[in-house]
């Protein structure tokens, strides 16, 4: 059984400037059958956008999309795990926070993204999420 983040992350997130156009981030998201992306500032994490923030924060507030930058919707207050760390971290922040995901952080450099599938497919195999996780896409 896997006992550290970097056992059940998924490696290589897609990471884009802050100055990214929502338009472009929604691209990335849909070509690669993902949920988020994170948000670089300088080379730095400084933000995370999910595929409900486009909606939410950007679409449903008007914004234009080829205008309006990750930056400006991204969730700014990123609580990120090691790779090295536990998973009952990940599991607790995830808790603590209501979070679904987190960046993995390695020296201020994200290296993957831990989702609460990833860890109901690991600590509970056969539980109902974790089929869903581990289920493939249908759109």
């Amino acid at each position: 059984m896997p006992q550290t983040i970097k056992d059940v992350m998924t490696e290589s997130p897609i990471a884009l400037a802050q100055d990214t156009s929502v338009h472009d981030a929604a691209r990335r998201i849909r070509d690669a059958d993902i949920g988020d992306v994170l948000v670089m500032d300088d080379g730095r994490l400084c933000g995370m956008v999910t595929d409900r923030d486009l909606v939410v924060r950007a679409l449903a507030d008007g914004r234009d999309p080829a205008q309006t930058t990750v930056g400006e919707i991204c969730s700014n207050e990123v609580i990120s795990v090691g790779p090295d760390d536990d998973i009952g971290r990940a599991v607790d922040l995830m808790r603590r926070h209501a979070l679904r995901r987190l960046p993995v952080v390695d020296d201020g450099r994200p290296v993957g993204v831990v989702s609460l599938g990833d860890l109901a497919v690991d600590r509970d195999p056969s539980s109902a999420l974790a089929d869903i996780s581990a289920a493939e896409p249908n759109g």
